[in-house]
């Protein structure tokens, strides 16, 4: 995207500020920020006030992964401002702040019937059209950087040289000859503050071009760099007012006249709300409605503890057309993987023509895995006058804000959503159907409502992710290397199933039944190897098992990474070869990956893997996609574990890791070491199975989650890259359940094939 003189608004903010804002085209967008009494407002990505305090809009999700901070840190760092005057603000949904390179990753799910390789690029005039016109800004998949670091750069770039053209007209010299940072416009010892100049640098226009800074943000990723020699470091701007509790989360929401709710659902999947004893309910202090909807019944009350007793006393039962079983989807799955008829979703080489009766050919098999957020689903909603109000943290708000108008009957126009932040999310809050509770419930209760999930009901209703069932095998040549590999996964196309609830708004047993059959790639992504193996070919068994299933941290990869470095170290381990060196072997097109094993094997002092050592090692690679493979990042993991009658306990992560340039290192690292812990939850534990259309697993506490005591020593070896900047949260979940399947192996030379690697209770 680049900017031009059409492209930028300027004006003047009450106080004598300064607002430099953004506007893509088709310019036919409301402004993105709503002007208060006395506030002039444009379609801003920064705003400069008279006091100095540089504010950045943010159009994304914070949930955690420190994107308010990393995209402020950019516009300051191309502004050049002074950290400490740096504010954020989320910015409303508006399609000034499409979200391209997600738009793009996800045209298969939007753009159906049109082949990925045509619908994935993020030049294409359609998909731009479509991303700002249905104003796509969700947050997924890491794209932050990739989509906004740029506008970011730019419009900060266009703010520089404005204050600079209003400094230099002070001093009666060339704009250009001016620069600005720590806050201020200097030249020549003469120095002027923004605050000083934002009132005086409306009056100019912008240049056509603004010239961008030759460094964009990045700090050393190997160690802090000299602050004389480089600028120093940004520390989360959200961190003070989480540890002081300051920080306000969607259920943190209060509104005059508020009331509370509670709600129960049915069993997956097709329930109908059958009955209920409102009389039971009817002396329960605070009561103040009952709400019924066809699948779920709500109580409203002044507590949401009133409300839950009066739904306890209340006993709701539900008619059940199908219920979700896990001894109906093993079986459908396991006919699934054995009889079914794959189809083709990528291929090498002479993709398995030549596998022949394999060399080794091994089954794996993975269990439903549930998000498991600390914080459960929460939304506020006020209903009056046909206008309706969400206070909702979302990571597709857009896509909550139409199907809420949808379901009430009202223009889109009247729907108006305050992004709120979420306490962690692992991509459940791309989900909505809380939004349209509230909004059904505070028009039906006739007031502000805030609308919590218990835990119990966040487990029963979530989408978790698809279970698996697969076979890899492979040809293996005299010198024990791979010739030919094949993956044949059954699976529910699920990323299909998603987004047809997320854009077409549709009932999960009608994206079921939509998507059946249908061949979906980004369920399988992950399992071309990055390995030179001559001969690939991944095949896609589609299942229909009647689960809804939908997106998680790490998506396919959090699979597709267990079943690939489990087979490759038993590859490995038949061959009589040394599981690092048998990787290297395959890795010299992938210079980048062979570098973070070499990495992984010295911080995490690995001594080959033998027999009763407890060490394991994977590695993995993940891309945007349109990109190419050669871009991305990259993961190595040694991981040292145990396991025996008390379960498997791992003492030590080692991960080298390149992410390309690193703009914020300690957010990086922050979030490669929880993406790591995440990893260890989706090993150990955090799936559920189904009975009656009921998940066994009902509270955190059923999920095996890694407790403080039982997380282990974690070394991270970040490596400098010249590379575009990739996500770091996602990068660090894959490799860890393979790593630590391995270093089971190695422990007490038992192979686990499953997900997670202990037992599910049943």
């Amino acid at each position: 995207m680049r900017l031009s003189r059409r492209g930028l608004l300027v004006g003047g903010a009450v106080g004598g500020g300064l607002v430099i804002a953004w506007a893509l085209w088709p310019r036919k967008y409301a402004p993105p920020l709503s002007a208060g009494p006395g506030e002039t407002a444009f379609s801003a990505w920064l705003t400069i006030a008279s006091d100095g305090i540089v504010s950045v809009a943010i159009p994304q999700l914070e949930m955690g992964q420190g994107v308010t901070t990393v995209l402020a840190q950019i516009v300051a760092t191309e502004l050049g401002a002074d950290w400490r005057q740096v504010a954020v603000e989320p910015a409303p949904v508006n399609g000034a702040y499409a979200n391209l390179p997600l738009a793009a990753r996800w045209a298969p799910l939007w753009r159906t019937g049109i082949p990925a390789f045509l619908a994935n690029d993020v030049g294409d005039v359609m998909l731009k059209r479509w991303a700002q016109d249905e104003a796509f800004t969700a947050t997924a998949e890491g794209t932050a950087l990739a989509a906004y670091e740029q506008p970011c750069r730019e419009a900060a770039a266009s703010a520089r040289a404005l204050l600079c053209m209003a400094a230099a007209e002070r001093w009666g010299a060339r704009w250009e000859e001016c620069d600005a940072f720590g806050g201020l416009v200097r030249l020549n010892g003469k120095s002027l503050t923004f605050g000083e100049l934002a009132g005086a640098a409306a009056k100019f226009d912008p240049p056509k071009t603004a010239p961008l800074r030759p460094q964009p943000a990045l700090e050393m990723a190997e160690a802090f760099p000299d602050p004389e020699q480089l600028q120093t470091s940004f520390p989360r701007l959200d961190l003070p007012s989480k540890v002081d509790g300051s920080y306000l989360f969607a259920a943190d929401v209060r509104l005059p006249n508020m009331a509370f709710a509670s709600i129960r659902h049915g069993p997956v999947d097709q329930a109908e709300l059958a009955s209920f004893d409102a009389k039971a309910a009817a002396r329960t202090h605070g009561l103040i409605a009952v709400v019924k909807g066809k699948r779920w019944l709500a109580a409203v009350a002044e507590t949401w503890w009133a409300a839950e007793q009066a739904l306890e006393k209340m006993t709701p039962r539900f008619r059940v057309t199908a219920a979700v079983d896990s001894r109906k989807i093993a079986a459908s799955l396991d006919d699934g993987v054995r009889h079914d008829d794959p189809q083709r979703i990528a291929e090498r080489g002479n993709g398995d023509e030549s596998l022949g009766a394999p060399t080794l050919a091994l089954r794996y098999d993975i269990e439903p895995a549930v998000h498991a957020t600390i914080e459960t689903a929460s939304c506020t909603a006020r209903y009056e006058h046909g206008r309706l109000e969400l206070w909702l943290a979302s990571q597709a708000p857009e896509e909550a804000r139409r199907a809420a108008a949808k379901t009430l009957g009202i223009s889109l126009d009247d729907v108006v959503l305050y992004p709120m932040p979420a306490g962690g999310s692992f991509d459940r809050r791309i989900e909505h159907d809380h939004a349209i509770e509230a909004a059904l419930i505070a028009r039906d209760a006739g007031r502000p409502v805030q609308l919590t999930w218990s835990r119990w009901q966040e487990q029963l209703a979530l989408r978790p992710r698809a279970p698996v069932a697969a076979v890899l095998s492979c040809k293996t040549n005299a010198d024990g290397f791979i010739d030919s590999f094949r993956a044949r996964l059954a699976t529910p196309p699920w990323a299909l199933e998603f987004g047809r609830r997320l854009f077409d708004n549709e009932t999960t047993w009608t994206a079921i039944d939509h998507v059946e059959g249908d061949a979906d790639p980004l369920a399988l992504e992950g399992l071309m190897p990055a390995y030179a193996i001559p001969n690939v070919a991944v095949d896609h068994v589609p299942v229909s098992i009647g689960l809804p299933s939908g997106r998680m941290r790490g998506g396919a990869h959090g699979c597709t990474a267990f079943m690939v470095e489990s087979f490759i170290d038993e590859v490995a381990h038949r061959s009589g070869q040394e599981p690092l060196a048998f990787r290297m072997s395959m890795l010299g097109q992938d210079v980048r990956l062979a570098t973070c094993l070499q990495r992984a094997a010295q911080l995490g002092n690995w001594g080959g893997g033998g027999e009763a050592s407890g060490q394991g090692i994977a590695c993995h690679r993940m891309s945007l996609g349109e990109y190419g493979p050669e871009t991305g990042g990259r993961i190595a993991v040694v991981a040292t574990a145990t396991g025996g009658a008390g379960g498997i306990q791992v003492s030590k992560l080692a991960a080298a890791v390149d992410i390309g340039r690193v703009v914020n290192r300690d957010i990086a690292l922050q979030q490669i070491e929880g993406g790591l812990i995440y990893g260890l939850s989706l090993a150990l534990g955090s799936a559920t199975r189904y009975r009656h259309g009921l998940p066994t697993s009902q509270r955190l506490a059923a999920l095996r989650l890694p407790t403080l005591a039982d997380c282990p020593e974690i070394s991270i070896d970040l490596i400098d890259s010249g590379e575009e900047p990739f996500d770091p949260g996602e990068i660090g979940v894959p490799a860890v359940a393979p790593a630590v399947a391995n270093a089971v192996f190695s422990a007490n030379g038992v192979r686990l094939r499953t997900l997670p690697l202990l037992t599910v209770p049943a």
